[in-house]
């Protein structure tokens, strides 16, 4: 069997955004101890916990923000997306429908997004954008 050896140039940009991701946690933690309701460090703060792969912690942002910010459309697709990476496809499907319903509108994004991949995956995608986009499809 033979060795396998990573790309050090990968090895490193891996760390490096690991440490960033470490970074950006912690600042928007201590932002968030001064103001709880501090809405661009809960962004911050759930878009590294994903990144960092603590889908979990991330979700538990999103659903704070979603409270916090009940007409945002990005704040409901970045709550899909957490869901969708914690397989429960049935609340994803339901949060990125209230993201079309207020307004989510980038649909590229949507059909490239490695966050939303079950959710593409899934048999009930492609009805999901027909009856949400209808006529609106670029």
């Amino acid at each position: 069997m033979k060795a396998r050896h990573e790309d050090p140039l990968r090895v490193r940009e891996s760390e490096a955004q690991r440490r960033f991701d470490a970074f950006e946690i912690g600042l928007a933690r201590a932002v968030l101890e001064a103001d709880p309701g501090n809405i661009p460090a809960l962004h911050m703060l759930g878009q590294a916990l994903s990144r960092a792969g603590r889908h979990d912690e991330a979700l538990t942002v999103d659903l704070r923000l979603a409270s916090l910010r009940p007409d945002d459309p990005v704040v409901f697709y970045n709550l899909a997306c957490s869901y969708a990476q914690l397989e429960n496809l049935d609340a994803a499907f339901e949060a990125l429908g209230k993201a079309f319903d207020l307004g989510y509108n980038d649909y590229p994004h949507l059909l490239r997004d490695p966050d939303l991949k079950s959710l593409r995956e899934d048999h009930r995608f492609k009805k999901f954008l027909q009856r949400k986009w209808g006529k609106r499809q670029p």
